[in-house]
């Protein structure tokens, strides 16, 4: 089934290109929104969008975004680290390395792999094909806890709790440099890159408000271990706040510098804490820092 997207283009968006504007403001690259455009799928006013129509401020824009086409994601037998499981949902520990979903260039090894072998056609069905089960993500160099749906019904309730911030999220992250405070909140919306449609920053333009709270464990010379807990869930939404105030995650290779011996950031989702979707009862699991992140911790106190 298609979906359809609508947006009212501010006065202030005047001068903009359509296409920009519109995979500015929701999940499409600009070629996407393009090729939509030469089908026939975007209107602006009710009438077809040209691909070079420039906005002029209080259109209607009507994005008609076609299924995708299937994925031939299949079963692995991959092991799981399950913290938890019901016949409602599952609590999986992500290794580092792990993609959560198949896409280009990633169709195997990926957790949705794993799920499929492990719980057959019992996953929600909401995010299609694609992603059966995914709630919420966690980056490919991201380990750590999340929550997969068994079915539909736990997939929505678990989603609205995310969307009304009441889902707890708790991370901890080796950053970059001598924090100035030791607990602090930086509250700063998130948009996708201008020029880099694969990175978000922080910015006003087309933009969600993003808030994270984080906390200094130890202070190592030049680095810091923080616990952070999300206060909203963007893209990146850690890694693109630690940068922004000047402490990168270590290792992060997109928003600070790679670091030699660790592959991509050193950021692990800790906590994770929910009202299950059937008993209304609010639960909390923790896993345990993996071995790569006990060991950076170890060759920090000997420096």
């Amino acid at each position: 089934m298609s979906e359809t997207v609508s947006l009212s283009v501010p006065a202030e968006a005047s001068g903009t290109r359509a296409d920009r504007y519109i995979s500015d403001n929701i999940a499409l690259t600009r070629s996407a929104v393009q090729s939509l455009m030469e089908k026939g799928l975007v209107l602006a006013d009710g009438k077809p969008a040209a691909k070079n129509l420039k906005l002029r401020g209080g259109e209607s824009l009507t994005v008609e975004i076609p299924e995708p086409e299937p994925m031939d994601a299949v079963p692995e037998d991959i092991p799981l680290d399950i913290v938890y499981e019901d016949a409602d949902l599952l609590v999986v520990n992500k290794p580092k390395g792990m993609v959560v979903h198949p896409a280009h260039g990633n169709y195997t090894g990926t957790l949705v792999n794993a799920l499929l072998h492990h719980c057959g056609n019992s996953l929600s069905g909401i995010n299609g094909v694609i992603r059966p089960g995914i709630v919420h993500r966690i980056d490919k160099n991201t380990s750590g806890l999340l929550i997969v749906a068994k079915n539909d019904a736990a997939h929505l309730k678990l989603a609205e709790q995310i969307k009304v911030h009441s889902f707890t999220r708790e991370y901890e992250a080796v950053v970059t440099g001598v924090m100035k405070e030791q607990s602090g909140t930086v509250d700063a919306p998130i948009g996708r890159h201008k020029t880099d449609r694969k990175k978000m920053c922080v910015t006003t333009e087309n933009s969600r408000n993003a808030v994270t709270h984080y906390e200094v464990l130890k202070q190592y010379g030049g680095y810091a271990h923080l616990r952070l807990r999300l206060e909203t869930g963007r893209t990146h939404q850690i890694r693109v706040h630690m940068a922004y105030i000047g402490h990168p995650v270590m290792g992060d290779d997109v928003y600070g510098k790679p670091c030699k011996g660790l592959e991509g950031q050193c950021l692990h989702a800790r906590k994770i804490g929910f009202i299950h979707p059937s008993t209304g009862q609010y639960m909390e699991f923790s896993s345990e820092l993996p071995e790569y992140f006990q060991a950076v911790l170890r060759k920090l106190e000997k420096m």
